[in-house]
């Protein structure tokens, strides 16, 4: 685990460092880090983690599909092989989704594939601190939505991944 640091050395790092640091914080796209850190200096960690969201929102459409679909499915094949990026494999595996049944595996498999098919991007849900209980009951209330909603919920999530992963990294 990374030492949490005060915000007076993020203000000082260089850019090259800050994207060292930062670039895993958006799931495989460090241009949000690269873009974040054009805001310094930050008065505190919440205005860091505002300059993330504000990153990603002033993004094109395209980065921002992109960002969306650099994220790997709940429980999915990601999960099983391994290969997700750390930070996402300790949220999952805190919401217990590595220790699921083979029903609920099944269950999960189920919702993303019909998920991805109704909206061309993974299911994103910011999972620290929930049950495998309420990232289902979220699935089924989410895939009745409309596109545009579903990709405006899935950026909300991913600034909710950043406040996370930011509070774990850097000091109040």
């Amino acid at each position: 685990m990374i030492e949490p640091v005060g915000i007076e050395a993020v203000n000082g790092w260089t850019a090259a460092e800050f994207v060292d640091r930062f670039g895993d914080v958006a799931e495989h796209s460090p241009w949000v880090a690269v873009r974040a850190a054009e805001a310094r200096p930050f008065a505190n960690r919440s205005a860091l983690v505002d300059a993330f969201a504000a990153a990603m929102r002033a993004a094109t459409e395209q980065e921002q599909l992109a960002l969306i679909r650099a994220h790997p499915d709940l429980a999915g094949k990601a999960a099983v092989a391994g290969t997700m990026a750390e930070d996402s494999k300790k949220e999952q595996k805190g919401a217990g989704l590595d220790r699921l049944t083979t029903e609920e595996f099944a269950r999960f498999t189920s919702l993303n594939d019909a998920y991805k098919a109704k909206f061309g991007f993974p299911f994103i849900f910011a999972v620290k601190g929930a049950t495998k209980d309420m990232i289902l009951d979220a699935f089924d209330a989410r895939i009745h939505n409309d596109a545009a909603t579903e990709f405006d919920t899935a950026l909300t999530q991913i600034s909710r991944i950043f406040r996370f992963r930011l509070e774990d990294r850097v000091l109040p």
